[in-house]
């Protein structure tokens, strides 16, 4: 009989299970932590110096800093601000790589591990496999051997009944080892299973540490091209610095020749005066000789009479007589000769002062800019200070104006700076030279600029009840009318017309129809009474709007009631930033056909006077509604009109006209040798420095048009 210690089953090792979960917990725990909790030290070369920061990254972080862009649109002046933030940029992408690359090395290094400890546990549960095939295997011999031994015992249990009991006892003690050692089997193979899951739970999380791996390769790699992309983006600045500079000399080394040109002309021009003088003196002189001839041929006529008397009394002093007529005769033929070359003389001088005149406009420019500041207003006293000042040299004396922001003047030089206590007469005194030219035969136009509530109206249009706040508009009116009476006694005789429209939302208004009080804004979307209102440019250059009323005058009383009655049919509306606050662009058409009865010499001008609605900040206007719409019109024409403006200023060979229809009705008035005047309205009080800000920016982009680069004489028509 074997010995009672082969039939206990084999003793089972420690049970390591709960170990295995800890490790497993651990593991996922570590694979879901976030990216911030990886801290890493960056460190820039030794030339730059070495610096320890702690930073943290995650994802949605990288993908900022790859998306970051640098702003576009900026100036020359701003390159070196540009230059710094890319530096600056760089600099965040090389610490954002080198975490990467640290934060790579160390889950290389987790995967590793975790697939060491993969390995190890392959090859403990192998390990425990074989132990259980071979404990099972011991266990199934053992049981073999017990029912042998049970078998025996049954046979000699009748041989030998003293040992029944033994026997019995031996059997009670097999049956519970058996029992023992089927429980060990069920346990190896719970911890089988327990392995098993966790093997795979371990396969789960390499797989994602490699996908994290692959996506923070790609990470690097986008990284590597971006920055290519900035060093790229900075050779092409350096270029694009070289090349400003140059244009920067090119153009200091234009304006010296165009200075000194300009010297020479003025030298020109007094000396044209100068003649202009002497032939004004030599023209009283013949005019004064020949009122003395007329006084002379008067005598001569009645000694003529008591010639003839005489030649009837007496036949022999007839032929005396007959000779002193003939010699009389012959010196009015020369008066008269003489006379008709003075008045020829007279016709001449005016040409010549007309061309003087368009000379002179053309030096000043034929794009010029006049900047006006309106006074504070009573809500505005509460500033402490103005934020404009006008510098007091020689050379900027009433062209230079300094607007202040954050501590620092920017200063502006124009063709003419007005401060805000200039009145309407010293503003009209300074455009009465370009409203002539429009009585001469030339196109003029003149409009108003800038931001809601900063003096546009005012400054065009003026107050109706005041006649000594009266505005531009109305001035110009007047003048045109007075001095074409004045020159009716040199023959001149001048047929007027006047048109008056809006431009409100991008549809044309007629302000001077009769059926345009019951203007309404459906109507106006699809067409005002049926009616397209179409812009048509001439191969003359001349401007015409289909279906507009234009009307007759002969006074300036009837142009103000015209005028009087459009103002009060003119799109108005209230706002944060103006109580009366211009909704459209008004405009005012002036045409002009004159004829000289003397020499049959023809000319026709235009005058455009218009009067733009103010740009204005959605946020500061709080505008809603029909009022929304309408600012959103509003800035939408006037960033067309900065855009044709842009593309002048460039020489383009194509300028958008047709973007909207403010630029395509100024079309005549800004290409060509068009005389063009702009006003700038600006506000000095602080809350509305931005708006000044850009609208000094824009009409110093408009300044630096230019248009017509030679002299060119009005339209002249001579009759057959």
């Amino acid at each position: 009989m074997a010995p009672r210690n082969q039939n206990k089953p084999p003793r089972n090792h420690p049970d390591k299970t709960g170990s295995a979960e800890e490790i497993e917990a651990e593991k996922m725990g570590r694979a879901r932590a976030p990216l911030t909790a990886v801290v890493n030290n960056a460190s820039t070369s030794n030339t730059e110096g070495t610096e320890s920061n702690t930073i943290e990254f995650t994802k949605e972080d990288i993908e900022a800093l790859l998306n970051e862009k640098m702003k576009k649109g900026m100036s020359a002046l701003d390159y070196k601000k540009k230059m710094d933030q890319m530096v600056d940029l760089i600099k965040r992408l090389k610490i954002c790589v080198r975490w990467c690359f640290n934060e790579n090395e160390k889950l290389h290094s987790e995967v590793e591990s975790a697939v060491k400890k993969c390995c190890d546990t392959e090859i403990e549960m192998e390990n425990k496999n074989v132990e259980l095939s071979d404990t099972i295997s011991n266990m199934r011999n053992t049981i073999s051997s017990l029912e042998e031994i049970n078998a025996k015992e049954k046979s000699e249990k009748l041989v030998a009944i003293d040992d029944n009991m033994k026997l019995q006892q031996c059997n009670s003690s097999l049956q519970s080892d058996l029992k023992s050692a089927n429980e060990a089997y069920r346990r190896l193979d719970m911890e089988k299973t327990i392995i098993v899951e966790s093997l795979n739970a371990t396969k789960d999380l390499n797989k994602e540490l490699q996908d994290r791996l692959k996506s923070l390769k790609d990470s690097h790699s986008e990284a590597i091209k971006h920055k290519e992309m900035l060093a790229n983006e900075v050779i092409c600045l350096r270029e694009e610095l070289k090349k400003i500079m140059d244009d920067r000399d090119r153009l200091q080394g234009q304006l010296n020749a165009v200075m000194l040109e300009r010297e020479k002309y003025i030298k020109f021009k007094y000396e044209t005066f100068s003649k202009l003088d002497k032939l004004a003196s030599k023209t009283e002189a013949l005019e004064n000789t020949c009122s003395s001839q007329k006084e002379k041929i008067t005598l001569l006529e009645k000694k003529l009479c008591d010639e003839r008397e005489k030649l009837e009394m007496a036949d022999l002093s007839a032929l005396k007589a007959r000779e002193m007529f003939e010699e009389k005769q012959s010196i009015i033929r020369e008066l008269q000769d003489q006379l008709a070359d003075k008045e020829f003389q007279v016709v001449e001088g005016e040409k010549l002062r007309k061309k003087l005149h368009n000379t002179i406009l053309e030096l000043k420019g034929n794009i010029r800019v006049f900047c006006r500041v309106r006074p504070l207003l009573r809500e505005d006293r509460s500033e402490m200070n103005m934020v404009v000042s006008y510098p007091t040299s020689i050379e900027m004396l009433g062209r230079g104006i300094e607007l202040g922001q954050n501590g620092q003047k920017q200063l502006f030089t124009f063709d003419k700076v007005f401060n805000h206590d200039a009145s309407q007469h010293d503003v009209f005194t300074e455009i009465s030279q370009l409203v002539q030219s429009a009585l001469d035969g030339y196109k003029v136009c003149i409009f108003a600029y800038g931001q809601t509530g900063s003096g546009k109206t005012y400054t065009m249009v003026g107050r109706p009840d005041a006649p000594e706040l009266k505005g531009m508009i109305p001035l110009s009116l007047e003048q045109i009318f007075q001095t074409s009476q004045s020159v009716k006694d040199q023959g001149w005789n001048y047929k007027m017309q006047v048109s008056v429209l809006e431009i409100y939302n991008e549809t044309i208004k007629d302000l001077l129809s009769n059926r345009s009080s019951g203007f309404d804004q459906t109507r106006a979307e699809n067409s005002v009474h049926g009616k397209q209102y179409s812009i048509r440019h001439d191969k003359n250059g001349n401007t015409h709007v289909l279906d507009l009323t234009i009307v007759d005058v002969c006074s300036a009383a009837e142009i103000s009631s015209l005028l009087q009655k459009a103002a009060q049919i003119r799109s108005m509306g209230r706002t944060q930033m103006n109580e009366q606050s211009s909704r459209s662009h008004f405009v005012v058409t002036l045409r002009i056909c004159g004829i000289n009865e003397n020499t049959e010499q023809q000319v026709q001008g235009v005058l455009n006077l218009i009067d733009l609605a103010g740009s204005e900040r959605l946020s500061r206007s709080g505008a809603t509604g029909d009022r929304l719409k309408e600012a959103q019109a509003i800035n939408q024409s006037l960033s067309c009109l900065s855009n044709v403006i842009f593309a002048l200023a460039k020489k383009e060979d194509h300028v958008p006209f047709r973007d909207s229809k403010l630029t395509h009705l100024l079309q005549p008035s800004l290409e060509g040798d068009s005389k063009t005047l702009m006003f700038v309205n600006i506000s000095p009080d602080q809350s509305s420095i931005d708006e000044s800000l850009c609208s000094l920016r824009f009409a110093a982009r408009v300044n630096a048009v230019k248009l017509g680069s030679q002299s060119v004489r009005p339209k002249h028509t001579h009759g057959v």
